[in-house]
């Protein structure tokens, strides 16, 4: 059992909430046990360390069976050690370290998708893991994070996800013109979503949803530069019927996101 939570192997872990510990290493942390069920169940080869304490092991018999089945070890540790490992206040008895996954633009665009999310500059983690989420739910094939989009494996965008990460391919780093160059390329119309845009409804009547569609996000204070709308195959925005000044960046993903899985759905079924 690991006791000291100033020991090199428990600052090794505690470290990577730090995204330059996370690039050098190609690791990234996480915790409770919702994320590690799910890194289990669909990535269990990429999970490196498995750390608990013997109360938190306990208490989850389906992630004990899990681990069992695909030869993952679990090592124990004291509430300190795994404290002093963790991002969050609670983990809540578990932690683990994971390689980071990222798959190319090139791998997403080839394997034919019909609904991609495209995130430029987004920068608050919350609304990153939200979206992936999101995304995820709506049955999406990809995200992708372009410009200085937040670090998909920041502790907050992990917790955000809610395992997400592990459900979809998510691609970093890529340049937007780029990523809207091989979106056209797969047959894909790119539509971004910004208030200066016309009324979604407007597209959806014209049976533009329905189509494969990579959605373009921009950031959370100043939206999408017009060289990056200029790209765009539309630009459209979500009507706003009552009082509110706006939405959330990651609530309006969600509603278009889904806006185009219903209508590509409800084709499909004709």
């Amino acid at each position: 059992m690991l006791e000291n939570p100033r020991s090199p192997r428990v600052r090794a872990v505690a470290k990577l909430t730090k995204r330059s510990a996370r690039t050098e290493t190609g690791l990234f942390l996480l915790e409770g046990p919702q994320a590690v069920r799910e890194a289990l169940t669909y990535r269990p080869d990429s999970i490196v360390d498995l750390f608990a304490t013997p109360t938190g092991w306990d208490k989850h018999p389906d992630i004990r069976a899990s681990a069992a089945q695909n030869d993952v070890v679990v090592e124990y540790v004291t509430e300190y050690v795994l404290n002093a490992m963790a991002d969050t206040v609670t983990p809540q008895g578990l932690v683990a370290v994971v390689r980071q996954t990222p798959t190319s633009v090139r791998e997403i665009f080839a394997a034919s998708p019909r609904l991609v999310a495209i995130c430029e500059e987004v920068r608050d983690p919350g609304n990153l893991g939200t979206i992936i989420r999101a995304a995820d739910a709506a049955g999406a094939d990809a995200v992708v994070l372009t410009g200085r989009t937040v670090d998909p494996y920041n502790p907050k965008v992990v917790r955000a996800t809610t395992g997400s990460l592990f459900h979809l391919p998510v691609s970093v780093g890529g340049e937007l013109s780029d990523v809207i160059k091989r979106a056209h390329a797969a047959g894909l119309r790119v539509l971004a979503a910004d208030v200066k845009g016309d009324d979604l409804l407007q597209a959806r009547s014209e049976g533009l949803l329905a189509e494969p569609t990579a959605w373009l996000f921009g950031n959370e204070a100043h939206g999408l530069e017009d060289s990056a709308l200029s790209l765009a195959d539309r630009v459209l925005r979500l009507p706003i019927f009552g009082r509110a000044e706006s939405l959330n960046l990651a609530t309006a993903a969600s509603v278009c996101l889904y806006e185009s899985a219903f209508s590509q759905r409800a084709a499909a079924s004709l």
